[in-house]
C-alpha cells in the first residue's frame, strides 16, 4: 500500500481540530485518530475503521494526543514481536519520552517506563532474566497444580452454591487466579478478598492504586525476604537461589510480573469463556455434543476476546517498514492481540470456530511470548470444568444486552456476570467436582445424554417426587456405567486430577 505521508513521530501539527458534530469530530493533531477518551469507547469499531484506511499498520494518539502506531495485521503483529533486531521494549529510546511529550505523571507511564524486568530487558541481560522465570516456572508440579486449581474451585463454589445465584466475575473469576498464584509464590496465607481488591484496584489506575500496589509489593517483599532466609519448593525460592543471580529488587519485579500478568489475564479469559458459554446456544451446544472440549472453548475465547487488547509498547530501533508504512527510528508501537485476531486474512469469517487452530495472538511471541501461559490454561481449563460440573444447570440472570463492559487502551473488562441455578450443598475442597443437589428426595428420571464436558440438566431432567428418599446416586462418568470398572480413561483423568 502506499505509505501514509505523515509519521506519528515527533511534535505534532498545531491545526486546530473540528468542531463538534464534524464527522472528524474525535481526532486529533494531524486528523489522527485518539485511543482515548469519549469518542474511542467503541474501540473495537475504531479498529476497524483504521485497517480500512490504512490497512494493517495505522497512525494513532495516545493519552495527552502522544503519536503512536497500532500494529492492525497478525502477521505484521507476529513480524514486530519476533524481530528484536528492529523493535524493542525498552523505552527509553522512544522520540515522543526524549522530545519531553511524555510527561512523568502521564495516565500510561506505569507501562511506558522502563523496569528491571525481563519483559523489557535486551541481550545478554534478557538472557539472564529470562533464563532465571523459565527455570522458577519449569519447577511446578503441574498434577499438585491441578489439585490446588480444583480445591480452589471447590472452595469459591462452596461460598455461593447454597444461594442460587452469584455474580462469576467478582465471586470467581477475580479470585480462583489470585488464589493458585499466590500457592504457586509460596504465599497462600496472604490470598483473600483484600489481596484480590488490590490486585484490581493496582491494574484499573485508580485514585488509590498507588497505595493498592504499595500493598502488593509488600507483601512480595516480604516474601522474598523470608525465602531468601529460608528457601522452599516454590517458584520465589526457585527465582532465588538460581545461578543468574536476581537480586531481591529483581526478584520482587519479577514477582510482581508473574502475578499482575497472570492474574489479570486468566481473570479475563475466565470470565470472558464463561460468559460465551452462557450466552452463545452454539458454543454450549459443542460442549453438551461432544464436538468440542473445555480447552477448544477456552482457545476461541482467547481468539475472540484475548485477555488483553493491546500491550504498550514496542519501540523502532531503526528506520525499517512494517505494513506498507515508514517507521522511523524512535516511533513507537502498539501490539494489538484483538484487531490482530481478526484480521481478515486469517479469518474472512469472524464467527467461524477457530478449533484446533493455536495461531492467535494472545500470548504474544517471539523473545518476550508470555512464560506462564501454560498456567492460565489450566486456570481457565480446569475452572472453567470444575465450575460447570458443580452448577451443570446454571444460567444467565440477566439478557445478554444488559452485560456491560470496562474498557481502555489494554484491555476489556466485563464488570459482572450475573447467574442463576438451583442450590447445591457444599463439597469436600480435597476432593474433585461432582454434581450434587440440595433435594436429594427428587429422584431425577434418566434421559439419553450426549456426551461432553458440560450437561444442561435444567433443560433435560424429567423430575417426580418419591414417597421415600432413595440414596444418593454415585457420580458416574461420561459414557459410563454404574457397574463397570473405570476405564483406562476414566483412571488417567482421575490421575490428572489428583484423587
Amino acid at each position: 500500500m502506499t505509505p501514509e505521508p505523515q509519521t506519528p513521530t515527533g511534535t505534532p501539527g498545531t491545526a486546530p481540530g473540528p468542531p463538534p458534530g464534524c464527522p472528524a469530530h474525535g481526532t486529533g493533531p494531524g486528523g489522527l485518530h485518539r485511543l482515548y477518551g469519549p469518542d474511542a469507547l467503541d474501540l473495537d469499531d475504531l479498529y476497524e475503521r483504521l485497517r480500512e484506511k490504512h490497512g494493517p499498520v495505522a497512525p494513532v494518539l495516545l493519552h495527552d494526543d502522544v503519536p503512536m502506531w497500532v500494529v492492525l495485521g497478525h502477521a505484521e503483529n507476529l513480524h514486530m514481536v519476533r524481530s528484536p533486531s528492529q523493535y524493542t521494549r525498552d523505552s527509553r529510546g522512544w522520540t515522543p519520552l526524549l522530545e519531553g511529550m511524555v510527561k512523568p505523571d502521564h495516565p500510561l507511564m506505569p507501562h511506558i517506563a522502563r523496569q528491571p524486568i525481563c519483559a523489557h530487558a535486551e541481550g545478554d541481560e534478557h538472557q539472564r532474566l529470562r533464563a532465571a522465570v523459565t527455570a522458577a516456572m519449569a519447577t511446578i508440579d503441574h498434577r499438585g497444580l491441578r489439585r490446588s486449581i480444583n480445591g480452589s474451585t471447590q472452595e469459591l463454589v462452596n461460598r455461593f452454591c447454597g444461594r442460587g445465584r452469584a455474580d462469576l466475575v467478582s465471586q470467581f473469576a477475580e479470585h480462583l487466579p489470585m488464589a493458585v498464584m499466590c500457592e504457586i509464590l509460596g504465599m497462600p496465607e496472604e490470598y483473600d478478598d483484600r489481596m484480590v481488591q488490590a490486585a484490581r484496584d493496582a491494574l484499573k489506575g485508580t485514585d488509590t492504586a498507588i497505595q493498592s500496589h504499595t500493598y502488593v509489593m509488600e507483601a512480595l517483599g516480604g516474601l522474598t525476604t523470608r525465602r531468601r532466609a529460608r528457601p522452599a519448593d516454590d517458584v520465589t525460592s526457585h527465582l532465588i537461589t538460581h545461578p543468574a543471580g536476581l537480586s531481591d529488587d529483581e526478584v520482587r519485579e519479577h514477582l510482581r510480573l508473574l502475578l499482575f500478568a497472570a492474574y489479570e489475564t486468566t481473570a479475563n479469559l475466565l470470565a470472558n469463556a464463561l460468559r460465551m458459554v452462557l450466552t452463545e446456544p452454539g458454543f454450549r451446544a459443542r460442549l453438551n455434543g461432544g464436538q468440542m472440549t473445555v480447552p477448544e472453548a477456552i482457545e476461541q475465547s482467547l481468539w475472540d476476546e484475548p485477555p488483553f487488547s493491546t500491550v504498550l509498547g514496542y519501540y523502532a530501533k531503526q528506520d525499517t517498514e512494517l505494513g506498507g508504512q515508514r517507521i522511523r527510528r524512535g516511533d513507537g508501537l502498539l501490539f494489538a492481540p484483538a484487531p490482530g485476531n481478526l484480521d481478515p486474512r486469517v479469518r474472512p469469517d469472524p464467527t467461524a470456530h477457530m478449533k484446533g487452530n493455536r495461531s492467535h495472538l494472545a500470548f504474544g511471541g517471539g523473545p518476550h511470548e508470555c512464560p506462564g501461559q501454560d498456567i492460565g490454561r489450566a486456570i481457565a481449563d480446569i475452572g472453567v470444568d470444575a465450575l460447570l460440573t458443580r452448577l451443570p444447570d446454571i444460567r444467565l440472570e440477566c439478557a445478554e444486552e444488559d452485560l456491560r463492559w470496562r474498557s481502555s487502551i489494554a484491555s476489556r473488562h466485563l464488570v459482572s456476570l450475573p447467574v442463576l441455578f438451583e442450590p447445591k450443598p457444599k463439597q469436600d475442597v480435597n476432593r474433585a467436582p461432582s454434581m450434587s443437589s440440595l433435594h436429594p428426595h427428587r429422584v431425577r428420571e434418566p434421559v439419553p445424554q450426549p456426551r461432553g464436558w458440560v450437561e444442561e440438566k435444567a433443560a433435560e431432567r424429567v423430575e417426580r417426587v418419591e414417597p421415600a428418599p432413595p440414596a444418593e446416586p454415585a457420580v458416574s462418568w461420561p459414557g459410563s456405567s454404574e457397574s463397570a470398572p473405570p476405564s483406562r480413561w476414566q483412571r488417567m483423568w482421575r490421575w490428572l486430577l489428583g484423587e
